[in-house]
């Protein structure tokens, strides 16, 4: 690591400075506890590297700008919390058929409506995935760490302008707020993925025709010259409105391969005394806080507790949980909210392993002696 620059730093500050590593050109949003740190911070430093920032009348209008901009070929971001995740799900769907490359970061507080403005959640996980109509690819990655904030932010903009969908970065307000040092690396030492764009003297350019060899198509931004359209209706490889089954068929199975191909590159996940473990608590974000103390814990008193941390939540980490069932009998789900992503775990279990949940969702963490607790009862 060369020029490594050492600071104390907010999850939410640490956010920006990724997003700004990354490329982040343009930020569009409405301020909303726990997220609004991150435009604020945008407003500052955006200007000074070139960038734009503006804020919409609302989160509506946020994630509209936020397309936008990435069309016209700025790497491009928006922050809410979930009353605000709510309401940008039709023009999140909208960027999903239209394959715009955006990152979407969800402070996670507690609801539903407008809940516990101040509280951290981890309720949002479901909406992650399903939340806007109809099928489609979702990548969304939950850091656990200050420092993980900032890399996985860089990981979101990479992924999003790699397979051109929007990736959501699922925050809770805990993360977002403690303060921790970190390690910015420099530049130099950051892998930065950009968009694959069209040779500039393509001729036979369609926006929506994936080349041989490639996992998307290339973008062209507007205003390079080139002709091609957006709708958010199917559409064939110019980008016009096609109401051809086949071609509906081929376009909507075409975006959702290229997440379900891809994911050896999307998915990561952290294991830790797994090694013996009969007995494992698989969790995320702030909570796998809590739940490697309460492993330590476990293994003083000589039960075999392994920790499983999903990092990328969509798509599931599916061959490593599976991967778990060798040895594996027992499974205890953490999460902040009354089970969520248990159902997804059960889903891919199938019954080889009994599925517990742990869920809280008044407002507090799930503290280790809580873990502990159901670590013992299970066991």
């Amino acid at each position: 690591m060369k020029n490594k620059e050492i600071k104390l730093m907010q999850g939410n500050e640490a956010c920006v400075e990724g997003a700004l590593a990354a490329g982040m050109k343009f930020f569009g949003g409405y301020p909303i506890t726990p997220s609004t740190e991150i435009a604020e911070i945008s407003a500052i430093k955006l200007p000074l590297v070139g960038g734009k920032f503006i804020q919409m009348e609302d989160e509506i209008a946020g994630m509209a700008a936020t397309i936008g901009a990435s069309l016209a070929g700025l790497k491009s971001m928006t922050a809410t919390s979930g009353p605000g995740f709510s309401l940008k799900q039709e023009n999140i769907g909208y960027a999903m058929i239209t394959e715009i490359p955006c990152v979407i970061v969800n402070v996670q507080r507690g609801g539903p409506s407008t809940g516990m403005p101040t509280a951290p959640s981890q309720s949002d996980i479901m909406q992650a995935k399903w939340g806007t109509h109809g099928d489609h690819p979702v990548i969304a990655l939950t850091p656990s760490s200050v420092s993980e904030t900032f890399h996985l932010t860089v990981r979101a903009f990479n992924l999003a302008e790699k397979y051109r969908t929007p990736v959501f970065l699922m925050l809770d307000e805990v993360v977002a707020h403690m303060r921790e040092k970190i390690e910015i690396p420099d530049s130099s030492d950051l892998e930065i993925f950009d968009r694959v764009k069209p040779d500039a003297n393509d001729s036979t350019y369609m926006a929506y025709k994936v080349p041989k060899n490639q996992i998307v198509p290339p973008m062209a931004s507007f205003g390079e010259g080139f002709e091609f359209h957006v709708t958010g209706l199917m559409h064939d490889e110019f980008g016009f409105p096609s109401n051809d089954y086949d071609n509906a068929d081929r376009l909507i199975k075409r975006l959702m391969s290229k997440v379900d191909d891809n994911v050896d590159d999307i998915v990561t996940c952290e294991e830790t005394f797994m090694e013996d473990a009969t007995t494992v608590v698989l969790t995320y974000g702030i909570t796998a806080r809590s739940a490697i103390n309460a492993v330590k814990a476990a293994r003083k008193l000589g039960h075999k507790v392994g920790l499983f941390r999903a990092i990328t939540i969509w798509p599931s980490p599916e061959k490593q949980i599976k991967k778990l069932l060798k040895n594996v009998d027992k499974i205890i789900v953490a999460e902040l909210n009354l089970g969520q992503y248990v159902q997804e775990v059960e889903r891919i279990v199938a019954g080889e392993a009994k599925v517990y949940s742990l869920g809280k969702a008044n407002g507090e963490i799930i503290t280790p002696k809580e873990i502990l607790t159901k670590i013992e009862e299970v066991i």
